[in-house]
């Protein structure tokens, strides 16, 4: 199983860098989700996230009691998601507006406006 999410994470990757390499900018938006996901997806599947009790010790314990679920990845994951969010959204507002201002969607011509 663990080789099927190594796969489908690797594509992740793949689609996005060959999104990201593209000229369209609602092109490099999408390949920058799609690592993000992948990213989120690697967290997850490296944690081996578990169900089991909440991380909580027991009184007079020193320890949880085994198995336990591991907060950290989770907070990782849902931080990066609302990180990824905002990025996203910044992303698209500032294309819109360049956008407007070019009337183009390709970098190229974006760029001619620079000089």
């Amino acid at each position: 199983m663990e080789f099927i999410w190594a796969i489908v994470i690797g594509v992740l990757y793949a689609a996005g860098l060959y999104m990201i390499m593209r000229r369209s900018v609602v092109k490099i938006v999408l390949g920058l989700a799609l690592l993000g996901y992948a990213a989120n997806l690697l967290i997850f599947i490296v944690s081996h996230v578990t169900r089991g009790n909440p991380p909580l010790v027991p009184v007079g314990a020193e320890a949880p009691i085994a198995p336990y679920a591991d907060p950290l990845p989770q907070a990782l994951i849902l931080t990066a998601i609302v990180i990824g969010f905002g990025v996203q959204a910044f992303t698209i507002v500032l294309f819109r507006r360049a956008y407007r201002s070019c009337g183009a969607d390709d970098i190229d011509e974006l760029r001619t406006t620079e000089q």
